[in-house]
């Protein structure tokens, strides 16, 4: 067989399916050709390769490139001083209602220009793939209207240079200022004019709203999801972050690719996402930043046998995160997810949050060759260590970044 590359010498953590816990392989290689894998196993089985460049690893882990499922990483400014005032006892919600949250970062990213936001974004996403992120999800929703919205959009499809750049549209995100009492004006120009837009314009692979009382009501998100069916667009949803108002299994009853935070999740919603094949993406980031004490219903979540998938949830107010590892180590900790949880939740199920379970996520022929490359003694290293990075090298589409 003709391949490009063979990475060979390594330890695999394959997370394929057919495969128990890890998926881990003692001594395997990973073989590709056109930026695809073309085997991925035991050395011993491999058939007889032929490669234009042969890459010894030394006894290396090879993982999937990793994913972060849930980020916010175009915008303009930062909200250091509300971290401030949440120090000084102010809530998240009473910082919001008072001009503070979205409203100030939707001011500074309008305030900025496209090339402005992705070069501040670069930064973000750098740290991310400096940590063995091949596969970053961006949402917009800092710009609040059709112009501001397809600017954040088109920022972050600049990035893919870098990394799998996947695009959400979340105009549903907060009220701008110019609809200020008026959330179902709001909620009309969203669907009649700022989705087909982006629509017409192929910035999005998914529409996510923001179901919250600090946000938008049931009915208001459905109205968004409808237009996004109509537009054959998938969703996803914030829901049950701050309180329960039933957004899962409202998201769950348009098929959607993953419901976020769920700290306020119910049996009914967790039932809902299970029928439904609904992905659960926690943030410990968020959970940790607020000093939450809700803890989403792991165990439930378990039993119910829903995927769970693990995001930095990179935001300006609330998870100002950009660190995958720190984020398997949140999980780990603050969640008690075992290690294969957080390994699984930030590769097969983070793609499957993605509506990507086809491309990336698992070590696999006919996968997309992205890969980390690890400096470990076992993978459980990457979720009990802080504060160190052992990534070795960076595999996009069959090329390789070195740190």
């Amino acid at each position: 067989m003709r391949c490009d590359r063979v990475w060979s010498h390594a330890r695999l953590a394959t997370f394929a399916a057919g495969r128990p816990g890890l998926g881990e392989i003692q001594d395997g290689l990973v073989a590709a050709r056109d930026g695809r894998i073309v085997y991925a196993g035991p050395r011993a089985d491999a058939p007889t390769l032929e490669a234009d460049e042969q890459v010894d690893c030394d006894g290396r882990w090879i993982t999937p490139g990793l994913i972060d499922c849930h980020t916010h990483l175009v915008h303009g400014g930062d909200r250091a001083h509300e971290f401030e005032l949440r120090l000084a006892g102010a809530s998240y919600e009473e910082i919001a209602r008072a001009g503070g949250g979205i409203a100030s970062t939707v001011q500074a990213t309008r305030a900025a220009s496209e090339t402005e936001l992705t070069a501040i974004a670069r930064r973000r996403l750098e740290a991310l793939t400096a940590e063995g992120v091949t596969t970053v999800e961006i949402k917009s929703g800092y710009g609040l209207s059709t112009a501001e919205e397809l600017k954040q959009l088109r920022a972050a499809r600049a990035l893919g240079d870098q990394a799998r750049i996947v695009t959400t549209f979340l105009g549903a995100h907060a009220l701008p200022p110019e609809f200020a009492d008026d959330a179902d004006g709001y909620i009309d120009l969203v669907c009649r004019e700022m989705l087909p837009a982006v629509a017409a314009a192929g910035l999005a692979d998914a529409v996510d709203a923001f179901c919250e009382g600090i946000g938008f009501t049931p009915d208001q998100t459905r109205r968004v999801f409808e237009a996004a069916r109509a537009l054959d667009l998938p969703v996803k949803l914030h829901a049950e972050q701050l309180s329960n108002l039933n957004g899962a299994a409202l998201a769950a009853s348009f098929g959607a690719l993953s419901a976020d935070h769920l700290e306020h999740l119910d049996d009914a919603g967790v039932a809902a996402m299970a029928r439904a094949g609904t992905v659960a993406v926690l943030l410990p980031g968020a959970f940790y930043f607020l000093r939450d004490t809700k803890l989403p219903p792991i165990d439930a979540l378990r039993a119910a046998g829903v995927p769970i998938a693990l995001a930095t949830d990179c935001n300006p107010g609330t998870s100002p995160l950009t660190s995958i590892l720190l984020t398997l180590n949140m999980g780990a900790t603050l969640f008690r997810l075992t290690v294969e949880e957080c390994l699984a939740g930030v590769t097969r199920h983070a793609a499957q949050a993605l509506g990507l379970a086809d491309e990336v996520g698992t070590l696999e022929a006919g996968k997309a060759c992205d890969l980390a490359i690890w400096d470990i003694e076992r993978p459980a290293e990457l979720v009990y260590r802080m504060g160190f990075n052992p990534l070795h090298a960076r595999v996009v589409g069959g090329n390789t970044w070195t740190r």
